[in-house]
């Protein structure tokens, strides 16, 4: 069963970068969409980027200007660049794959941001 496998995140300061990578373990095809979701403690989880088959990206009204998501075909493998990162960002970040119709997610990666 194909796995997906997720890095980068970590402790910044306030204004710092982090980037998340979320790595698939084998080819993946049928692809309707990919996203990032972040959880934060007490808070329900929410999605915060989204790139569609077609490459168009969506993002929440919160980190728009700051977060960037993108795909590598070839490397199986989405991202998530943070830049200009805030306290209010930390959470568990987790990534999401629709696979035909289908949400696959990661196991989630703890993004902290310092004052």
């Amino acid at each position: 069963q194909v796995q997906f496998l997720e890095s980068g995140g970590g402790l910044v300061q306030a204004g710092g970068t982090l980037r998340l990578s979320c790595a698939a373990s084998e080819r993946i095809f049928m692809i309707n969409a990919m996203a990032w979701y972040r959880q934060a403690p007490g808070k329900q989880r929410e999605r915060v980027a989204l790139i569609t088959d077609s490459g168009s990206t969506y993002y929440a009204d919160s980190v728009k200007g700051r977060f960037t998501i993108s795909r590598d075909n070839g490397k199986n493998t989405m991202y998530l660049q943070m830049n200009s990162l805030k306290p209010e960002d930390t959470a568990v970040y987790y990534c999401k794959w629709i696979i035909a119709g289908i949400d696959y997610w990661g196991q989630g990666t703890q993004v902290t941001v310092s004052s």
